[in-house]
């Protein structure tokens, strides 16, 4: 029997608490100021102290930005799959930051590469983006719901550059980010087999009015939210934000939890967990 996937788990969580999501994203900078090379080497220093930490803490699931380890090439990409397997083997739940998008065979290709059970990827969850219509995303819905993982679809993302387009209206009146959340609850169905296979993003950052966001109605859909911490909205923001649906929402942060340099790392990340523990509806 398939295991219950990441988003089901949240769907049948606490209904009043969100869960932590610790993202693991090796930029450049921060590579530097934690004093680690910025090669493989350091991306799997990096990458280890964050899962020690991360396991020590409770932490139940990471968000690796796939981007900062891709940029280093195949032994970038070789230390991104052993970080990824490492975390699975101590229980924690792993979402590939990958943003992949495209139709048909492109589409089913990237899922079996990050969904698919055995892969060199293999992780419980992915992010992706339905520029091409969320029927587009079919192959990695339907892949997520026979192996037991989630497809978090980008509604309404926490950088301003994307307020144009997700913002703009289509025929039916409704936002381009509402039109994404309403219609992953309609891809859901009634089969129970579909129940957590597909979530959204939906920054901390954005503005649900302006955004044309209405998260209970879509009250099936698990939420990543990004944009706590560094971006400016503080972890106890997030009752206010999500109301009701904050049982649902994975409260994502990254730069604020890794810092400067690896003293202190284990003090951050418990605080991380002791703030999403407080803020409750």
């Amino acid at each position: 029997m398939t295991e219950a996937s990441l988003g089901a788990r949240a769907l049948d969580g606490q209904s009043n608490q969100a869960t932590l999501c610790v993202g693991i994203d090796p930029h450049a900078a921060t590579l530097d100021s934690w004093g680690v090379s910025d090669d493989a080497n350091g991306l799997e220093s990096f990458g280890r102290a964050i899962l020690e930490a991360v396991v020590a803490a409770g932490v139940r699931v990471v968000k690796p930005q796939v981007a900062l380890f891709e940029r280093k090439g195949l032994q970038g990409l070789r230390v991104l799959s052993q970080l990824i397997a490492d975390l699975r083997h101590a229980g924690v739940s792993v979402i590939a930051d990958v943003k992949r998008g495209d139709i048909g065979t492109s589409l089913q290709g990237y899922a079996d590469a990050w969904l698919r059970p055995g892969s060199d990827f293999e992780a419980d969850a992915m992010t992706a983006v339905a520029y091409q219509g969320l029927g587009s995303l079919r192959p990695a819905i339907d892949l997520a719901s026979r192996a037991g993982k989630t497809v978090f679809v980008l509604a309404a993302t926490s950088n301003p550059e994307g307020a144009d387009i997700q913002q703009a209206k289509t025929d039916s009146g409704n936002t381009v980010a509402g039109e994404i959340l309403t219609g992953t609850q309609a891809l859901l169905g009634a089969d129970p087999a579909t129940r957590g296979s597909v979530g959204v993003v939906i920054g901390a950052t954005v503005n649900h009015t302006r955004w044309g966001i209405d998260v209970d109605a879509a009250p099936d859909v698990p939420i990543l939210a990004p944009g706590f911490g560094h971006q400016g909205v503080r972890i106890d923001q997030a009752p206010v934000l999500f109301g009701t649906a904050l049982g649902r929402v994975f409260v994502t942060a990254s730069r604020s939890v890794a810092g400067d340099s690896r003293e202190g790392l284990q003090t951050r990340m418990a605080e991380h967990m002791k703030a999403v523990a407080d803020a409750t509806v």
